[in-house]
């Protein structure tokens, strides 16, 4: 079965309980998270069953989400697939898609857990009335366990998350941040610098701070920190590596704000992107000069012009291959490549443009010999150059 559009209808519990629909969970309150997810998954028509108990027109201003109340949803007849999902379960969007896309016989439901099931229905009054008379989630979802035939369930996977009370808060947090994680990160990002960057943004989302002023702030660490590598001293060296390094772990917490908030943009994506490419090319230039005021030789120039160079024309090149056309929601810049079956070359492609290599700049800097990563750097960024080139052309070819 292909996708479909599906209506979502989003049930708030009638009775009053510690977590409500305007509890904020992460810089957002829960009701409008779950729209925007269920947004984020395809859905085009999301319902929210007003009773009166709540205000939801201000949690829910710019999103998709229709109001009704329990009276005037039977006037409101979709049909196919309808996802009811209650204002106490906050899914993964994928969960949502599989749900909008999985097979399904008329007159039958899928539920993975009660507060979610995917309904398919050829006449939605049958649905709707239930809804409309459930006094809470337990008796809602009972009754239409009753209604439907029950089709396959879904095992418990980790896609969704109950926020039933206080107590549950902590854990859900827990699992939206850690669904940031991205698969394609290094070894030290992953279990150094992302922890940093999450427990940091977990104390931002809550704030007025953008991602893009995120990412201004990142951007100004990392040049201040270049600016260091103009001594030869160690000690200024390791200060400045420092700085790089808290440039990379601060980097992460724009794209992390902007995905908890729903705030992902082209314009954000492009800040970032190119701003680690300013900061990195100032590191090779102050590295560069450094050195040259230091021994007066004209070698560590070239080294500097080599690096920048072979950096700014792998950016430009990935950029132009990758990122120039992109309009899907989510990181602008994932991988080199856009194969989906990538070779070899492009997995070790992808493994040299992550960062862990900051560990090194560190490690030097300590030592006073910061000018070694100048040398690799200068030898690698060229290659690094010709092997996208040459990964791009082995996928035109294949194509």
């Amino acid at each position: 079965m292909g996708k479909q559009a599906a209506t979502i209808v989003i049930v708030i519990a009638k009775g009053s309980g510690e977590v409500g629909p305007d509890t904020v969970v992460l810089g957002l309150p829960l009701l409008r998270r779950i729209v925007l997810v269920a947004s984020r998954a395809g859905c085009q028509d999301i319902l929210v069953v007003d009773n009166g108990s709540f205000e939801f027109g201000k949690l829910l201003e710019g999103t998709k989400a229709v109001l009704l109340p329990p009276a005037r949803l039977a006037g409101h007849q979709p049909s196919g697939r309808i996802l009811v999902l209650t204002a106490h379960l906050l899914p993964h969007p994928s969960l949502l898609t599989h749900l909008t896309e999985m097979p399904l016989h008329a007159e039958a439901i899928c539920a993975p857990t009660s507060g979610i099931a995917a309904v398919e229905t050829t006449d939605p009054r049958t649905l709707l009335s239930v809804i409309e008379r459930a006094n809470d989630d337990l008796s809602l979802f009972s009754e239409l366990e009753q209604s439907y035939r029950r089709a396959g369930a879904i095992m418990d996977d980790g896609r969704w998350v109950r926020v039933s009370n206080r107590a549950d808060l902590p854990h859900a947090e827990r699992w939206l941040l850690q669904g940031l994680v991205k698969d394609t990160e290094g070894f030290m990002s992953r279990h150094v610098e992302r922890k940093i960057s999450l427990a940091v943004t977990r104390r931002l989302v809550g704030t007025d701070i953008t991602p893009n002023q995120m990412t201004a702030v990142s951007v100004a660490i990392g040049v201040m920190g270049a600016l260091f590598f103009l001594s030869s001293a160690p000690a200024y060296q390791l200060i400045g590596a420092l700085l790089f390094l808290l440039h990379s772990i601060l980097d992460g917490c724009d794209g992390e704000i902007a995905r908890l908030k729903y705030l992902e943009s082209r314009l954000g994506g492009l800040l970032d992107f190119w701003g680690d490419n300013v900061v990195h090319s100032a590191i090779f230039v102050c590295i560069g000069l450094g050195w040259w005021m230091a021994d007066g030789a004209l070698l560590p120039l070239l080294l500097a012009c080599s690096a920048t160079v072979g950096g700014l024309l792998s950016a430009g090149f990935v950029y132009r291959q990758t990122m120039r056309h992109k309009t899907a929601e989510g990181p602008l810049f994932t991988s080199i490549t856009t194969s989906e079956a990538p070779s070899r070359v492009s997995v070790l492609a992808d493994a040299l443009a992550r960062r862990d290599f900051i560990y090194l700049v560190v490690i030097l800097s300590a030592f006073g010999k910061v000018y070694w990563f100048l040398i690799l750097a200068a030898i690698g960024a060229p290659i690094f150059f010709m092997v996208v080139l040459w990964n791009s052309y082995r996928e035109g070819v294949q194509a």
